[in-house]
């Protein structure tokens, strides 16, 4: 299935739009359609964007439908999960020229079984052969890679992807990754499956996301990440923890550290703060 014609979680950005999302990320219009403008824009994006999981944790509505995340993170001043930040930079690449598969997949698919397939969205880019491209995973790679078994080395990071059962395959985070991993098939696109699976991520109070606020930003090195009130930089060599300590705090944080607007920020340390009480007990 290529990612060519729009349907209700597909779009292909007009040239306007395209225009506005790479000056968003800082990248020109590439030359060719190779793996190194490929990368570029792969690694731009990651930069630019955040990873959040925020409409989970506070119940804000929330669509896997790429002209949503567009407005939400083009034209508004936030990030997204791997559903906007795959979907969104699917549709650019896709209004670029390249040949996209959207791949319905499963993180922890190892652990849980195939109870969580649709849980995550990745891409299929095909070139001279095929590539994984993910902006969506949150803390792991930066640049695509080949979509074939065996280790892959990023910044110091180590990743791999491996036979799993009944042909799927499995991309292996780094050992610090939050996620895991996550199980995907080379040709399994599955938009129903991935719907059904939001309504359980976003509402259901067993959701790694319900009960938990994260957000993730590449960095140079490594990369900054919040869990509720820790906020961890991480590279492939060092962890360095910081704790937020109130409202403004965090707000300040999302501004500054991960160039995000939030609407009610104190609601959302409210949050954190009744989900550290609920842990403790």
């Amino acid at each position: 299935m290529t990612y060519v014609s729009p349907s209700e979680n597909g779009m292909i950005l007009t040239s306007s739009q395209l225009d506005t999302y790479l000056a968003k990320i800082g990248v020109d219009r590439p030359a060719s359609l190779d793996i190194e403008s490929l990368s570029r824009l792969h690694r731009a994006h990651l930069m630019a964007f955040t990873w959040e999981a925020m409409d989970a944790f506070m119940g804000w509505p929330c669509t896997i439908a790429p002209a949503a995340a567009f407005a939400k993170m083009v034209e508004g001043k936030r990030g997204g999960w791997c559903y906007e930040m795959n979907g969104l930079f699917g549709a650019a690449l896709a209004a670029l020229g390249f040949t996209v598969t959207r791949l319905c997949s499963g993180v922890d698919r190892e652990i849980m079984g195939d109870l969580v397939i649709g849980n995550h969205l990745a891409l299929r880019v095909d070139l001279d052969r095929p590539y994984i491209a993910d902006v969506g995973l949150g803390d792991a790679i930066v640049e695509p890679v080949p979509l074939a078994v065996g280790p892959i080395s990023q910044r110091g990071f180590e990743f791999s992807i491996a036979p799993a059962n009944d042909g799927w395959l499995r991309f292996k985070n780094h050992a610090r990754g939050m996620a895991h991993s996550f199980d995907f098939r080379p040709d399994y696109s599955d938009e129903a499956a991935m719907a059904a699976t939001l309504g359980w991520l976003t509402q259901d109070p067993g959701s790694p996301f319900t009960n938990a606020l994260a957000l993730i930003l590449h960095t140079a090195d490594g990369y900054v990440a919040l869990k509720n009130d820790c906020l961890r930089s991480v590279t492939a060599d060092s962890v360095s923890e910081q704790s937020i300590t109130s409202a403004d705090h965090l707000a300040d944080t999302f501004k500054t550290v991960f160039n995000i607007e939030v609407p009610e920020s104190g609601r959302v340390w409210e949050k954190i703060q009744a989900v550290g009480r609920e842990m403790a007990i």
